[in-house]
């Protein structure tokens, strides 16, 4: 199927894949190409427009912006809806009518304080010791107990899902611990299984008991066209990956899961992995499938989490809707490439593809290779500055620790980063019961709010709801900001009033996240 749109004068559209953000908005000069058959983070195959117009397809789309239209193809029917004026007409009718939320809710625990991850500071080398010493940091160190992901490298074999018992030797003796003290407890797992030993075996050695039964004559895993598993290649290496379509798979990796609820008090699971392009015909190294299609494989993936209560993904295609903890993709310690530049703009555009319950990266940065490089250093003011960003959204989550990484005035600071986030929790937590009916972003564009005020190319603050305007600091050796304020009054950190429908610059010293309270 085929559709071409023109794009009206001064009309600016938003949409398709949050890894593509920084394109966004489009407009009658637009030159752009993009696949959602390999698309990454939160995808949607929507746009919306801020003349009130909506486009949306049920499969991933090919898009191409060019001579002032789009160029769409698809596998499925592409329309073309006119819902009203503004961007908040288009976004809504669009939601009401593809991706309608029905008031559920995911654990409010994520919201009310800052979350914690192990990933940057363990990396590979999760460990019983480490972890414990992690967890009872963060409660000397003066932060708040939360939820507390351990992450890749707890386990042996993927796909087993069992402990590493030479790193845990007791891993509900831990687990019991950390509940003591507080936090809840996710692991990390993906859809993959080591393509040797005992978990891929299973599919030639039909007698061997993995489920609470035999396997009987059960087929396994994603396979080729003729019969094979099909053997991916993802960032470990060449794996097999779970069919989450069949009900073998599904059953297999939830006893599995169930299992480390029930045995050791587990709390919930961060899916990592499954994305399009996992299931894509590219990553499959010995043949082709063709009975499921990526995304088909991507969504099924994704609705196999939302079963435990406590889960985080980052890799979702057509997720809008859903009460879902989202991420945004690992992101570089660094002020320009791939970083903290970049976090903006894509909360934005999750929020306008229906993605309200979201999560910044890592402070600091979650791409581990930068553990590796040489020479390598924190930056302790870009560390800072993505520690206030994230704390006026949704969620914040840490993982090298400030305490050990930044010496005492910079990890001072990020300590007051997380108790603003709890100071904000009780609205936040509004904001989040709200969406889970209505729908709105959380974190909303300022065009969302406030339409036909120029602010199309606004992508360096936002709106948190309709009450709260934030405005990082995003540029290194940057101590005051210049702010567009819309109209009304405005109380710069809750105190100075400011009238509004103007541009002001007001002092952001390394200790201050600028952001403004609305006057009723």
């Amino acid at each position: 199927m085929e559709l071409n749109v023109k794009i009206l004068e001064n009309e600016y559209w938003y949409g398709g894949s949050v890894a593509e953000s920084l394109n966004d908005p489009f407009d009658k000069r637009s030159k752009y190409h993009y696949d959602m058959n390999h698309g990454d983070n939160q995808t949607m195959p929507l746009f919306i427009s801020t003349k009130g117009r909506y486009i949306w397809c049920e499969a991933p789309m090919v898009v191409d912006i060019e001579n002032g239209e789009f160029n769409l193809s698809a596998r499925e029917e592409i329309i073309l809806v006119n819902a009203g004026k503004t961007l908040k007409d288009a976004y809504l009718s669009a939601s009401r009518n593809h991706f309608k939320f029905e008031g559920k809710l995911p654990p409010l625990r994520f919201f009310e304080t800052a979350q914690y991850n192990t990933w940057m500071e363990l990396d590979y080398n999760q460990n019983q010791e480490s972890i414990l010493r992690y967890a009872h940091g963060i409660i000397d160190n003066g932060y708040e107990a939360g939820v507390l992901m351990i992450d890749e490298g707890w386990h042996t074999r993927y796909g087993l899902w069992e402990w590493d018992f030479l790193k845990f030797p007791d891993p509900k003796k831990m687990i019991d611990e950390l509940h003591s003290l507080g936090f809840k407890v996710m692991l990390w797992v993906v859809p993959l299984v080591s393509s040797d030993g005992q978990s891929f075996s299973m599919n030639y050695f039909p007698y061997r008991s993995f489920l609470e039964g035999s396997c009987g004559d059960k087929e396994y895993f994603l396979r080729t066209d003729d019969g094979k598993v099909a053997l991916v290649e993802w960032w470990n290496g060449f794996s097999a990956i779970l069919n989450m379509c069949k009900k073998e798979d599904r059953d297999y990796l939830d006893t599995r899961l169930q299992r480390l609820i029930k045995d050791y008090g587990v709390d919930g699971f961060k899916f990592d992995g499954g994305n399009i392009h996992m299931y894509d015909q590219t990553s499959i190294v010995n043949g082709k499938q063709t009975k499921y299609t990526p995304d088909e494989l991507n969504i099924a993936w994704n609705e196999f989490g939302t079963r435990y209560e406590y889960h985080e993904y980052k890799d979702t295609f057509k997720g809008g809707g859903k009460p879902v903890i989202q991420r945004l993709q690992d992101r570089n310690h660094s002020w320009t490439n791939w970083g903290i530049n970049t976090i903006i703009p894509s909360a934005l555009l999750q929020g306008l593809i229906g993605h309200p319950f979201i999560c910044p990266d890592m402070v600091g940065g979650g791409e581990w290779s930068m553990n590796y490089t040489p020479n390598f250093e924190i930056d302790m003011e870009l560390f800072v500055r993505m520690a206030q960003l994230s704390a006026l959204f949704p969620m914040m989550q840490f993982s090298w620790a400030p305490w050990r990484v930044l010496d005492k005035k910079h990890a001072q600071i990020c300590l007051e980063s997380a108790k603003l986030h709890k100071e904000f929790s009780p609205y936040i937590l509004k904001l989040v019961k709200e969406a889970s009916v209505s729908g709105e972003p959380i974190v909303r564009h300022m065009e969302y709010e406030y339409p036909n005020n120029g602010y199309e190319r606004v992508l360096d603050q936002f709106m948190l709801g309709s009450e709260v305007l934030v405005a990082p600091v995003i540029k290194k050796g940057e101590y005051e900001r210049n702010v567009k304020l819309p109209k009304g009054k405005w109380l710069y950190l809750g105190k100075t009033e400011y009238t509004g429908n103007c541009e002001v610059v007001v002092p952001a010293p390394i200790d201050t996240l600028p952001y403004f309270l609305k006057k009723n």
